[in-house]
């Protein structure tokens, strides 16, 4: 088909008036993509879209390829030949492959066999054979009620007329309002041209709405607005430029609006990259005087230097730090799915959002939670959000719209109880299965930013992964389903021979799964690691309303104990899981099949001592390094082994592993490994303060030096080791400054030694109050100057919170002067009883 489409375009095709198809080729607008290039048409709309190649579909695929269908449209699926359709339960999918580690192999294609399920009861659904025969399985779709059209026009579509008169006076408003197809949408673009009009160039309007309901459409027509208001230098930028061809569309529908004419006030630029099937790039508009509208890739946020309006498309599907990175002196307008998959990942709106609201409140109140001043993203910014709230499709099978349930009452952590989740039920698509798996993925959704449509075929069919919750008292009388109030996805990770160990480290490749053994082993050349059994907390999510309430360290210390061997187990075997079965060919037609849920499921909760916990030798989480989840983790007993030196590209944050080893008799020596493992970590952050990790905030690398869950030994550093690091003329200058009578930059050469001896517990029982040590770990291993200490926000926040001064005098006058009285203090001590010995 390809080769004909080079024919087609190269004019070499001799055409076959008998044959349809060539006809249909020829005559018809064909778009082929790669699986691994869809990226490239979120944002378009087709009328059809074919799916071949079922093995290699993946959740991400159907999600954002279905999205791209038209009202209307067709959805064709291409399956190979099958005698039975529950032959799909066991088909292995290609993803599978990245499921499997050395210590669990075999997969449950549970999302499969759910898939299928959700098209059974899917009354837009036609499963057909190659002669077009309607199988049993949509057989209830064959008579099609036909729905009524109702004349009578709907509320909004009333205000959205009586709106489009009352402005027809007013341009260029009224001529483009009436290409606005509902009255959320014209609402919107009011907003948008508001924002244009008052023409402040920092203002941020940010649009969010679910898929299809007109964002790109808005943009186009507010960027038209903008080009008649005056805007000279516009840019817009998208994952691709082919994701932005509704929104150049509909430019052009609002220059036709304004009666602007092509090739004479206006020309389109195509581009020349093949990639890019000759997608719009630019619009030079030249009625009144010179103006561009131009799409600019996400990573040149250095090319904005001249712009007064830019406009982000899409912008979840954009990593995190090049949104924060293209936010400036300009008019910013940004639209965002919220649901379906360009929705998926929160980061825009747990993140940059939360940010820009900090950003937009009057002076003086920009504090969050905590009461601490937030650090934005460009200070000073007006933030007007719009959203797109009129339904038009809806993801269930994906479940990528999913709303968080309200509860009633907080019950008492020690009356809540942590379950087991039997994933075969889970899945299972029984009505009341279904419900839960429905409020599960919600919290998920609504408390973590990383989420896609993959990760609940992970959840379903990968055979390390658990899934356990936390719920509310259960009466026993009631039907209803439970309320979730905290739910944990766990990874069962090493257990790898030795033999695999070597091979790998001499490869220098890790494989598939297996995160923590890997990661460590390879950073402390520990072969003995990777052969140890854990579990890896992959998420932990807790309703949005119970946040900070304890629940979640409840659910945290009720899984260690668990895995302690705490809780007393009622079977002494592990439950085996419910393995599915292949149907045998010559026992079911295809004509004749009825698809339906499974009978005689066991139960979907089961209780801690109904199931034998695996053996284990620790609990670890990988995270993105933040201080509210430092602290969270810290308090559940967790310690860091390592920070990984670069961010990551989605949000910009280091990724952090922390474990906890479970205790058995020996306590001691269990905590021996990762005592060892914490003293080497500390020294090698210690040491990349000062590079990879100086943008930290003082508060966030003494959380990460700072843990209280080992027992460190404290060293008194003996004289001659003193002599190595000072000399009698450098105990002389910290005693002059510590008594005032001499500059800091006297002492500023000795400051670094200082800080890694203290951090470092070789100052024996010198200790030192937070506001000392944040100043000491800022200047003397992070090399900040003191003017950059005095205006970091966290450092702000600790100073003013515990001396009650302004953010610059602690550190001139008051934090210096102690930290080093201290250490001269230690330095006489020690000198002292040298010369006693």
């Amino acid at each position: 088909m390809k080769l004909l489409k080079h024919k087609i375009q190269a004019g070499k095709l001799n055409l076959n008036e008998d044959d349809p198809f060539e006809l249909f080729l020829s005559s018809t607008k064909i778009r082929y993509c790669y699986y691994h290039e869809t990226h490239k048409i979120l944002g378009n709309s087709y009328g059809m879209v074919v799916l071949q190649d079922f093995e290699a579909l993946t959740p991400n695929l159907l999600a954002r390829t279905i999205e791209t269908v038209e009202g209307g449209g067709l959805i064709v699926l291409l399956l190979h030949s099958v005698t039975s359709l529950k032959q799909l339960y066991a088909m292995n999918m290609d993803v599978h492959q990245r499921f499997r580690t050395e210590s669990h192999q075999s997969v449950t294609c549970r999302f499969n066999e759910r898939f299928l399920l959700s098209l059974a009861s899917c009354n837009r659904c036609l499963v057909v054979d190659d002669q077009l025969s309607v199988l049993p399985i949509s057989s209830k779709n064959l008579n099609v009620t036909p729905v009524a059209v109702s004349k009578e026009l709907s509320e909004n579509e009333k205000a959205l007329t009586d709106l489009i008169e009352q402005l027809q006076d007013t341009q260029p408003v009224a001529s483009l309002i009436k290409l606005c197809k509902t009255l959320d949408q014209a609402k919107a673009l009011l907003k948008f041209i508001e924002g244009v009009s008052e023409k402040t160039l920092k203002s941020t309007v940010s649009l969010t709405a679910s898929r299809g309901r007109g964002k790109s459409a808005t943009l186009g027509l507010a960027v038209s607005a903008a080009i008649a208001f005056g805007y000279s230098n516009i840019f817009v930028t998208s994952p691709s430029p082919e994701n932005l061809n509704t929104f150049f569309e509909f430019i052009c529908k609002g220059f036709d609006a304004l009666e602007y004419q092509e090739h004479i006030d206006y020309s389109l630029i195509r581009s020349t990259n093949p990639e890019f099937n000759k997608s719009i790039v630019r619009i030079n508009v030249f009625r009144e005087h010179r103006q561009t509208v131009q799409y600019i890739h996400p990573t040149d946020s250095h090319k904005l230097t001249q712009a007064e309006l830019l406009v982000i498309d899409e912008a979840a599907a954009i990593p995190l730090p090049f949104v924060k990175s293209m936010l400036g002196p300009y008019l910013v307008y940004l639209a965002s799915t919220i649901n379906g998959y360009e929705g998926t990942g929160r980061s825009l709106s747990l993140k940059l959002l939360s940010q820009l609201r900090m950003q937009a409140m009057p002076a003086g109140s920009n504090k969050n939670s905590n009461n601490k001043v937030e650090p934005g993203v460009t200070s000073g910014r007006n933030l007007s959000e719009v959203t797109l709230d009129e339904s038009i499709v809806t993801n269930q099978t994906m479940l990528l719209k999913v709303v968080v349930p309200i509860y009633s009452g907080c019950p008492p952590l020690d009356s809540c109880d942590l379950y087991y989740i039997n994933r075969d039920t889970l899945f299972s698509y029984h009505k009341a299965s279904e419900e839960f798996l429905q409020r599960l993925v919600a919290l998920f959704v609504a408390s973590h930013y990383k989420n896609s449509p993959n990760d609940l075929q992970m959840m379903s069919d990968a055979p390390a992964h658990h899934l356990f919750c936390l719920l509310a008292p259960v009466d026993p009388n009631t039907k209803a389903i439970p309320e979730i109030l905290t739910v944990i996805q766990v990874c069962l990770e090493g257990g790898i021979s030795k033999k695999s160990v070597t091979e790998r480290y001499s490869k220098f490749k890790s494989a598939s799964g297996d995160l923590i053994p890997w990661t460590v082993g390879q950073q402390y050349q520990d072969s003995d690691f990777p052969s140890l059994s854990g579990a890896r907390i992959v998420r932990i999510a807790s309703h949005p309303d119970y946040q900070g309430m304890g629940y979640g360290s409840r659910a945290l210390h009720l899984l260690k104990q668990y895995y302690e061997l705490k809780i007393p187990s009622v079977n002494e075997d592990i439950v085996e899981q419910t393995a599915i079965t292949n149907v045998d060919d010559d026992k079911v037609h295809l004509l004749e099949e009825s698809i339906a849920p499974r009978k005689a499921l066991p139960p979907l909760l089961f209780k801690l001592s109904e199931r034998p916990p695996e053996n284990l030798d620790y609990l670890g989480v990988s995270f993105g390094l933040t201080e509210q989840l430092l602290k969270f983790w810290k308090r559940a007993g967790y310690i860091p082994v390592y920070i990984r030196q670069t961010t990551n590209d989605l949000t910009g944050e280091h990724s952090c592993i922390m474990l906890n080893t479970l205790n058995s008799s020996d306590v001691s020596e269990d905590n021996k490994w990762l005592s060892a493992y914490w003293a080497d970590f500390r020294k090698r952050f210690i040491n990349l303060l000062a590079y990879q990790f100086k943008k930290f905030s003082p508060s966030l690398a003494l959380g990460v030096l700072t843990n209280s869950s080992l027992n460190v030994t404290v060293k008194d550093i003996s004289k001659e080791e003193l002599n190595i690091f000072f000399t009698n003329y450098d105990i002389k200058r910290l005693e002059m400054y510590s008594n005032n009578l001499v500059d800091y930059h006297l002492i500023m050469d000795l400051i670094p030694t200082l800080a890694k001896l203290y951090f470092s517990n070789q100052m024996g029982s010198t200790k030192m109050s937070a506001v000392q040590s944040a100043i000491l770990l800022g200047i003397g291993l992070q090399h900040k100057t003191l003017d950059d200490l005095a205006t970091d926000t966290a450092s702000c926040y600790v100073f003013e919170s515990s001396i009650g001064t302004k953010c610059r005098k602690p550190v001139h006058s008051k934090g210096g002067p102690k930290h080093v009285a201290c250490s001269t203090d230690y330095d006489r001590r020690v000198r002292r009883g040298c010369k006693e010995d």
